[in-house]
């Protein structure tokens, strides 16, 4: 792949292209994130975050993205979606809400987008 076909990928209006440089930079959200598969880690995340970010060492732009509960501002800081997925899941976010939040939409109106599509 040419320098400029890279350069071209990266940019995408309104897209948040997570590659090798960004999981770099969202490495210590992600490993917090996977740490999520244990319930003892999300009791412990639930009962003090600040205190949880400190210890996977966040960086104070990821640790404003978790606290704004904004899936996008996340992506920004660097975490990978699948990763995301966990911690939403303890904020009582579904996947219908990071989709409404995605697409800049209520939650009503992405399930009626999702319904007229006939998904």
């Amino acid at each position: 792949m040419t320098a400029t076909t890279r350069q071209r990928r990266r940019k995408i209006p309104g897209t948040v292209i997570f590659d090798g440089d960004l999981a770099r930079i969202g490495y210590a959200l992600n490993r917090m994130c996977f740490s999520f598969n244990a319930a003892e880690c999300r009791a412990a995340f639930l009962s003090d975050e600040e205190a949880y970010m400190n210890r996977y060492g966040l960086s104070e732009a990821q640790k404003e993205a978790v606290r704004s509960r904004e899936v996008l501002r996340m992506i920004a800081a660097g975490g990978h979606p699948y990763y995301l997925a966990k911690l939403a899941g303890i904020f009582g976010l579904d996947m219908q809400d990071i989709g409404a939040q995605q697409t800049g939409l209520s939650k009503e109106a992405f399930r009626a987008k999702l319904a007229s599509a006939g998904a």
